[in-house]
């Protein structure tokens, strides 16, 4: 796998040493639900043996959206979209609240 570098750093010495400002650790992990769910996507959809293309025909849209969707570069996406998107990969979209851990 290729490593990114940020002024001289990788890009997991870049996000560790920024994990050091709570302001920052806590806006990463507010985005955890976010990633949690479209690695899932994205795991489903590999395991399946489906393209970014044929799922994007498959629910209606073009390749490079569901690019978008998948890489988090779209943050808008609606609960028909999501659902359109397990349907296709033939799973079940669950919702559910939890407690927020302290």
């Amino acid at each position: 796998m290729k490593k990114t570098y940020i002024r001289g750093r990788t890009l997991e010495e870049h996000i560790a040493e920024n994990m050091k400002d709570p302001d920052f650790r806590k806006a990463w992990h507010d985005l955890d639900p976010e990633f949690e769910l479209l690695e899932s996507f994205i795991k489903a959809r590999e395991k399946a043996g489906i393209t970014q293309a044929e799922l994007a025909k498959r629910i209606g849209t073009k390749q490079p959206a569901l690019s978008r969707l998948e890489t988090g570069r779209f943050t808008k996406a609606t609960l028909e979209t999501l659902k359109k998107i397990a349907d296709a990969l033939d799973m079940k979209l669950t919702v559910r609240l939890q407690k927020k851990r302290a």
